[in-house]
C-alpha cells in the first residue's frame, strides 16, 4: 500500500507542476501578448478537455470518449520536463517526438498502468485511430481558439511590433503578411486551416470562430 501511494504521489506532484509552465505561443519570443498573466499548459489541457464535451455532445460523433478524454489529459504531460516546443524553436518533429516519448515515461513513472498510458500518448501521435484523431484536431483547434480569444480582447501585438517574435520571421508567415493578413489571428487561422478542411466538422467550427467575437 506504502508503494502505491508513493507512486500516485511521484507522477501527481511531478505531472501537476504544468499549472506553472506557460505556453510558449504567447511568451516574449513568440507572439508576446500585452496581458500580464498568461496562459499555463495546465489552461490549455482544461480548454481541450471542454472543448471536446462541448463538440461531442453537439455533433454526432462515433468515438470511445472516454479514451479521448483520457488521451486529453495526458497529452502534454511530456512538457512538464521539456516545456512547450513550438515548430518555430529549430527543433525537427522527429527530434520534438523523440525527447517528447522519454519526458511522458519518465512523468508515467512507476504507475501500474505505465505501458497502457504510454501506447495511448503513441496512438496520438500518430493519429491513426479516429479518437486520436478527434484528440489531435480538438489540441490544435483549441490554440487557434486562444489566439482569437487573445485578438479580441486586444492583447495580441500589431503586425508592426512584432521585432522579437520568431513565428514572425518565418517565410511562410511573411508570405501571408504580404497576401494579406492584417492581424495575428489572420496569420493563425491561414496557417492553421488546411488541418481542418478534411474533417467537417472542425472545419465549421474554425470558420465560426473566425466569424464571430469570442468576447462573452
Amino acid at each position: 500500500m506504502k508503494n502505491n501511494c508513493k507512486s500516485v504521489m511521484d507522477f501527481y506532484l511531478l505531472a501537476t507542476k504544468l499549472k506553472y509552465k506557460l505556453r510558449s505561443a504567447w511568451d516574449s519570443t513568440h507572439w508576446n501578448i500585452t496581458c500580464e498573466r498568461k496562459e499555463s499548459i495546465a489552461e490549455h489541457i482544461y480548454g481541450t478537455l471542454i472543448l471536446s464535451i462541448g463538440i461531442y455532445s453537439e455533433f454526432n460523433i462515433d468515438i470511445d470518449f472516454n479514451k479521448v478524454l483520457k488521451t486529453l489529459v495526458l497529452h502534454e504531460i511530456g512538457e512538464v520536463l521539456i516545456g512547450d516546443i513550438t515548430p518555430f524553436d529549430n527543433v525537427t518533429p522527429e527530434e520534438k517526438q523523440n525527447i517528447e516519448h522519454k519526458a511522458m515515461l519518465k512523468v508515467l513513472g512507476d504507475l501500474s498502468n505505465k505501458e497502457e498510458l504510454y501506447e495511448l500518448l503513441l496512438e496520438f501521435d500518430e493519429r491513426k485511430t479516429k479518437e486520436a484523431k478527434f484528440a489531435y484536431l480538438c489540441d490544435k483547434i483549441e490554440a487557434d481558439i486562444q489566439a482569437k480569444v487573445y485578438q479580441d480582447m486586444g492583447f495580441h501585438r500589431s503586425l508592426d511590433d512584432q521585432k522579437n517574435n520568431v513565428v514572425f520571421n518565418n517565410s511562410k508567415v511573411q508570405e501571408l503578411i504580404d497576401n494579406g493578413a492584417q492581424t495575428a489571428f489572420d496569420i493563425w487561422y491561414s496557417w492553421d486551416k488546411d488541418k481542418y478542411k478534411n474533417d467537417p466538422i472542425f472545419k465549421e467550427l474554425f470558420n465560426y470562430v473566425k466569424d464571430n467575437d469570442t468576447n462573452v
